[in-house]
């Protein structure tokens, strides 16, 4: 319904240069062909600039990821290196209290043979 209207108030919609590439091998004259190819020269010289830009943004961000990970990482592991010790400090605290334990039982043990 309103594809009618919109066609109806602008009459005849005009030609628009729109940005892009051209067949420029329908121009007759030199000086047309020579400037249907530098439009089209132009026109992906933008899109490579354009695309260029996006994408160094695109690996400045995967690059800023991958320092905050490294980060990450390095933490983990002091905290997996950390918790080891303690582990290991752990046991070792354990095998001496459960080898002093029997120690500390056979010496009343001995003094009641004594007597």
């Amino acid at each position: 319904m309103l594809m009618p209207l919109a066609l109806g108030v602008g009459g005849r919609a005009g030609a628009q240069d729109v940005p892009g590439i051209e067949i420029c091998t329908v121009e007759k004259t030199m000086e047309r062909r020579t400037s249907c190819l530098q439009s089209n020269v132009d026109f992906l010289q933008k899109t490579i600039s354009k695309l260029t830009s996006d994408h160094q943004q695109k690996l400045d961000a995967a690059n800023r990821q991958i320092e905050t990970l490294k980060g990450t990482v390095a933490s983990l592991q002091k905290l997996v290196a950390d918790l080891q010790t303690a582990q290991g400090k752990l046991a070792d605290d354990l095998k001496k209290k459960a080898d002093a334990s029997p120690a500390k039982d056979a010496v009343p043990a001995a003094k009641e043979s004594a007597k």
